[in-house]
């Protein structure tokens, strides 16, 4: 006869192993960006097998999920029916298979951690990858050459913290200090400027702006050196 209280011990555990399997995603999230770092190849077929890593991870995410699901929904029933308690293995190994059965492995790209994945690579392509006129992307190719090693935000003069690329003028500042900015100078009914001099962009705005990856590495790589001098 199963207890609730092992029940509740062995969904604890469970939970702790979704946790680990969580940062074991985010780690290949950051193997695969150390990839396209030294590689500069986002077709490379480590960088697939990274994906499908990511994919199984999110298999044996969504089995768990449907595992807890499936003790909730038959513990509830064995609280209003106690002889059912003597049953309660069985019945969830049956709506445990009924949920399985159910999801489609289609759903797996949905996963938070999956998305982010992508997100992550499709943000690290060089900017010469994306269909743009030829003038546009010589220009654009400068502006990253020389901003790509400056790892002060404009607005705030200090180091940036979590880098956001404006895709429209290709100079980078700090998500929280240009979200800040933008949402102050909304309040007034105005538009936010790109602060880097010389710049012509007069409207900055949130969907302009796009994670960098791969700058936030090299600021973290940047403060490990400074450190270790």
């Amino acid at each position: 006869m199963t207890s609730l209280s092992a029940v509740n011990s062995t969904l604890a555990s469970l939970k702790t192993c979704q946790t680990d399997i969580g940062t074991g995603m985010d780690m290949v999230t950051e193997v695969a960006l150390d990839l396209i770092e030294s590689e500069g190849n986002v077709n490379s077929p480590n960088l697939k097998k990274l994906e499908e890593m990511m994919l199984e991870c999110a298999k044996l995410d969504r089995e768990i999920n449907c595992f807890v699901e499936a003790v909730d929904t038959m513990t509830a029933q064995a609280r209003q029916n106690p002889e059912a308690l003597a049953l309660l293995s069985n019945s969830v190994k049956t709506e445990f298979a009924r949920l399985k059965q159910g999801a489609s492995d289609s759903e797996l790209s949905q996963h938070a951690k999956v998305i982010a994945f992508k997100d992550s690579i499709q943000n690290s392509m060089p900017e010469a990858s994306q269909p743009e006129t030829e003038a546009e992307d010589l220009d654009e190719d400068i502006a990253l050459t020389q901003s790509q090693f400056n790892f002060t935000c404009p607005l705030t003069q200090v180091e940036m913290v979590n880098p956001v690329r404006n895709k429209k003028c290709q100079h980078y500042y700090d998500q929280e200090a240009v979200l800040s900015m933008i949402k102050t100078k909304q309040k007034s009914s105005k538009k936010f400027r790109c602060p880097v001099v010389g710049c012509d962009n007069k409207d900055v705005k949130p969907s302009d702006l796009v994670l960098d990856p791969i700058m936030k590495r090299r600021i973290q790589n940047h403060k490990r050196q400074n450190a270790k001098k």
